[in-house]
């Protein structure tokens, strides 16, 4: 795996939103240890800056940039800046995402439920809109969009979160169809659940089934890093212009995992 991860992205540009902590930090480490520089956004700047210190004390490269995935315009800079500085864009990790506070429709809080649906929805839209431009001027690249299960599932509290997912797969069905023929590969990611932050927001709700998971039935982020840099190569052709299931034995096995009985 190790091989194919620097043929697939070494020398590469991969931007990653949500990249201060869980799957984001993981994917940020894992694509700079396979030779590919990374572009670090998040709105915690501080937190960037010291995953983008570890990175270069660790031989990579890393360039950290705040933003706010729900603005276009810094949006729009980001990707801008990117480029400015790396000369690139070969890849955007859409995986900037919320799911508190969790709550039953009736009790939820309007303004809370539109600020999951700007960063969980717009923030995906932002990242196709500013980065497929980018890369058709240069003759393609790879966007893939962190999904879930709840995508295609109804589960109690979690309205915001489940409309969103099928938000985002949605758009990446559609920037497919729109792009697919000029170079530009998108797909989604469902990663099922994994032992990151977001996890104990739902532990803490006591809402749905999810929520009385033990802490051991979650995947470690850095498998979901492993698949995001599976998905870049030529393997990911077969799941284009759709969500991509870290649950499929298959993609275990070829990833090198335990078996999806084992976790996750």
């Amino acid at each position: 795996m190790a091989d194919l991860a620097k043929d697939v992205v070494a020398g590469r540009t991969i931007v990653i939103t949500g990249a201060s902590r869980g799957i984001g930090a993981a994917a940020a480490e894992a694509f700079a240890e396979a030779g590919a520089s990374v572009v670090l956004a998040a709105r915690s700047g501080g937190a960037l800056e010291t995953l983008a210190a570890k990175i270069e004390a660790a031989g990579g490269r890393a360039l950290a940039l705040e933003a706010d995935v729900a603005d276009a315009q810094a949006m729009r800079a980001l990707f801008g800046a990117a480029v400015e500085k790396t000369g690139r864009l070969d890849v955007v990790i859409n995986n900037a995402g919320l799911i508190d506070p969790i709550a039953r429709l009736v009790d939820s809080d309007p303004a809370a439920w539109g600020g999951v649906i700007d960063v969980n929805v717009k923030g995906v839209y932002h990242g196709l809109r500013f980065a497929i431009p980018e890369m058709l001027s240069r003759g393609g690249g790879t966007v893939i969009n962190l999904s879930s299960g709840a995508a295609t599932s109804a589960l109690e509290g979690w309205s915001h979160y489940c409309a969103s997912k099928a938000a985002a797969l949605s758009l990446t069905r559609v920037a497919d169809k729109e792009h697919r023929a000029r170079g530009i590969r998108v797909i989604g990611l469902s990663p099922g659940t994994v032992a990151t932050e977001m996890q104990r927001e739902i532990k803490a709700s006591g809402l749905n089934p999810v929520s009385q998971l033990d802490w051991s039935d979650h995947i470690p982020p850095e498998w979901v890093a492993r698949a995001l840099i599976w998905l870049c190569g030529p393997s990911g052709d077969a799941y284009l212009g759709q969500d991509a299931s870290l649950r499929n034995p298959e993609i275990r096995a070829a990833l090198g995992l335990p078996s999806d009985g084992a976790r996750g």
